[in-house]
């Protein structure tokens, strides 16, 4: 078995951080094996450096080796490039057409960007992952392929198996032995290291003297976030090298090349919705007609107590705290002028007593029978429409009733009330 500085020669890779030795260490052992492997890490940690290290280390380095971006190919063509199609299979099929994993028989393929892989797609991978087998695009007919399958993502990939964009038995599939290369902010003592190469082999390219760093230069260097890592870093040595006239390159030169300095603290991105946040318009309209209801059944309780009463005086004193809830505190005067509008001499309408419809004399025309029915159904639907988003609310919450109560922009004690009457 080859030694890991061995590897690091043979294959250009430079670095001597924990992270990366680790990383190498797991392919050296992992390539004489037929395990799927997984490499993860951020866009530009250089993780096509891994299934390479792997086929040449393995039984199958004398065949091919072939690596695909799949995130490259277009969602309607992409099982044709893996696994083949038929004459005729699609318009344009104009000869049968061998896949990739047809064509890599016996030796690697390295999906890179598993993560963009459509779900029709990850089903036939998975297939091949689990007995060789897949069927060309348009044909019946079953085949073999004996391939090795390497993959790689700078996705969470949890996070897609959460929001159903990935097969969870594909990923474990997958990721029998998982490789994680760490970003270039976590392997400070490479990065000077890394720079001096892509400069060396930059001056070479183009024929010039080599560039160098002052001190002050250097600690800029090792202090700015590299959001691109390793792709990012050889980015500005190539610019520097090119367009500085002056090869020795101080702090202040090289700050111009490099984006949002002085923001390297890690931003704060908020991964999550509130709580509160409704997801969907249907639920701010629910909310809506919730609070409708609420204000309506207000309503019908300030005027069944003045219409008891017949004083609009007693009622206003009785109830100033359901009229401030109505009216809210800044219409005061709006109040003040209904209330004074209306005198004590007020003619009340008197409720007649319920007449069941037996009584009822048989020439009278209930005019409002109609009207009753959709009040009732339109009742009850509000009420469908008030248990649901009790139900989130109070799910949102983990059956929190304080909180889910302030969300109703309801007292807890009604919430209470209302679950109970739901029986929740």
């Amino acid at each position: 078995m080859e030694s890991v500085q061995t590897i690091k020669q043979r294959f250009g890779i430079i670095g001597n951080s924990p992270g990366l030795n680790r990383a190498l260490e797991k392919a050296i052992q992992v390539a004489p094996t037929d395990i799927s492997v997984l490499v993860t890490g951020e866009s530009g940690v250089g993780k096509e450096s891994i299934p390479k290290i792997i086929h040449q280390l393995s039984h199958r380095k004398h065949n091919k080796y072939i690596a695909v971006n799949c995130g490259a190919i277009p969602e309607g063509t992409i099982d044709s490039e893996l696994f083949g199609h038929e004459k005729g299979a699609f318009t344009g099929a104009t000869q049968t057409r061998q896949g990739y994993f047809e064509v890599a028989d016996g030796g690697t393929i390295f999906l890179d960007e598993v993560g963009e892989l459509p779900l029709t797609t990850q089903v036939r991978l998975l297939r091949v992952l689990e007995n060789g087998e897949f069927i060309k695009v348009g044909s019946s007919k079953v085949q073999k392929t004996n391939v090795r399958i390497v993959a790689a993502t700078n996705a969470n990939m949890h996070e897609a198996i959460d929001k159903e964009k990935f097969r969870e038995d594909l990923y474990y599939r997958l990721s029998t032995v998982d490789i994680h290369l760490p970003p270039l902010r976590q392997r400070q003592e490479d990065i000077h290291l890394l720079f001096r190469k892509f400069a060396s082999d930059f001056a070479l390219k183009y024929k010039m003297p080599t560039i160098k760093l002052t001190d002050n230069a250097v600690e800029v260097l090792l202090k700015h976030r590299w959001s691109g890592n390793i792709r990012q870093l050889r980015n500005v040595a190539e610019q520097v090298s090119v367009l500085e006239q002056n090869r020795t390159i101080t702090a202040q030169v090289l700050r111009g090349y490099l984006p949002t300095v002085g923001s390297n603290l890690p931003a704060v991105i908020k991964t999550s919705k509130s709580e509160s946040d409704f997801s969907s318009e249907r639920e701010i309209l629910y909310k809506v007609l919730f609070d409708m209801k609420n204000d309506l059944n207000d309503l019908k309780k300030l005027t069944m107590e003045l219409m008891k009463s017949g004083s609009v005086k007693d009622v206003e004193k009785n109830h100033e705290g359901l009229i401030q809830k109505i009216y809210g505190s800044d219409d005061d005067d709006d109040v003040d002028e209904v209330f004074e509008d209306s005198t004590e001499d007020t003619e009340v309408l008197s409720i007649p007593e319920h007449t069941s419809v037996s009584e009822a004399p048989s020439n009278i025309i209930d005019k409002y029978h109609f009207a009753e029915e959709i009040e009732e159904e339109e009742t009850l639907s509000l009420q469908d429409k008030e248990l649901e988003l009790i139900k989130k609310s109070l799910e949102r919450h983990n059956g929190k009733r304080k909180l889910a109560a302030a969300e109703l922009g309801i007292s807890e004690r009604t919430l209470y009330r209302k679950i109970k009457q739901y029986d929740l």
